[in-house]
């Protein structure tokens, strides 16, 4: 079959395959789209020693069952990959096993014309929602644990938020922010062609932190999703006392993070990973709704034209998110 391979450090070539096989409990999909994610880019950069070259990459997949106990169905994968038998599983935090994987990590992932699965993986998708926006299901489940975590502790919808980085994770945030009501959500975006997408795409407002910005200790609540030393620096700067920080974004692990003033201020900080299978399933019921969609920020391209689609990625050059056509 034909697949996407990341082959190197800044490289990705389509290539010939061989077919998955599924084994017990496994189903095989005929995937239809896969969306690129930040993690993806990052294995791309030569920044993950979990993912190794030659690999088929990626990990928000969608498609129809080929085989399997919904076999016929169109389904929308979630890819993390838990035991489902130890305390963390049975308490409802499956994300944080210790055994936990993606498809797109040691094993082939979703840019490629077909995966094998776990059948309790697949979440059967109504006829209403489109394919290529319910492969937006895993990356909205990880914005829906993040505004989960912060919603925790800030129940007022007047409060001040700030989402810092407009990509797909930033926006998917502040869309979730917003359809739970809250209504002063602002997005830190330093790139000019994306911060002019994101005014036209919700109720909250992009700025370019490189010019302007909240006062310091003003903001309620900042979900960084880069995670740069650099944003951890603005989140702890802008955050009032007693607020809230929450932490998706993993660009890198250099110093930034204030903790004196965090412990001196009573700030909360919170680290998200992932999402628990609720949050998936909280996920797949906004994208059916039609409360969240892909239009106007998403950019669909074949499967052939992946290796360029992380080019452009890598070079500023993209939307908040690209969609590979796997079937194309």
């Amino acid at each position: 079959m034909k697949a996407l391979v990341y082959t190197d450090t800044q490289k990705s070539e389509i290539r010939d395959v061989d077919l998955p096989v599924a084994d017990d409990g496994q189903s095989i999909i005929e995937l239809e789209f896969c969306g690129i994610c930040g993690s993806d880019m990052h294995a791309w950069h030569g920044h993950d020693e979990r993912r190794i070259p030659p690999l088929v990459l990626g990990h928000e997949a969608v498609g129809r069952a080929a085989s399997g106990l919904l076999a016929g169905k169109r389904v929308a994968i979630n890819p993390l990959m838990t035991c489902g038998n130890c305390a963390v599983c049975a308490s409802g935090n499956e994300h944080l096993c210790a055994t936990r994987e993606l498809i797109g990590m040691r094993v082939p992932g979703g840019f490629a014309e077909q995966v094998a699965i776990n059948n309790k993986n697949l979440t059967e998708i109504s006829d209403n929602l489109p394919s290529a926006d319910a492969a937006l299901a895993e990356p909205l489940a990880c914005a829906v644990n993040a505004v989960n975590q912060a919603t925790h502790h800030t129940s007022e919808k007047d409060a001040s938020i700030v989402v810092l980085g407009g990509g797909a994770i930033g926006l998917l945030a502040a869309l979730v922010f917003s359809t739970y009501g809250y209504r002063n959500i602002q997005i830190a975006e330093t790139n000019p062609v994306r911060r002019k997408l994101l005014g036209g795409l919700g109720d909250f407002s992009p700025y370019d932190p490189l010019t302007i910005g909240p006062a310091d200790a003003s903001v309620d609540v900042v979900l960084d999703a880069v995670g740069s030393g650099i944003t951890r620096k603005a989140s702890s700067a802008m955050v009032r006392p007693g607020g809230v920080i929450v932490h998706i974004g993993l660009q890198d692990s250099k110093p930034g993070l204030d903790t004196r003033r965090i412990t001196l201020q009573e700030i909360s900080f919170f680290g998200v990973y992932c999402y628990r299978e609720s949050e998936f399933a909280k996920a797949i019921s906004l994208l059916e709704s039609g409360a969240i969609n892909g239009k106007g920020w998403t950019d669909i391209r074949p499967l052939n034209e992946g290796a360029r689609a992380f080019e452009d990625i890598h070079n500023g050059a993209a939307p908040p998110k690209i969609i590979l056509q796997t079937n194309s």
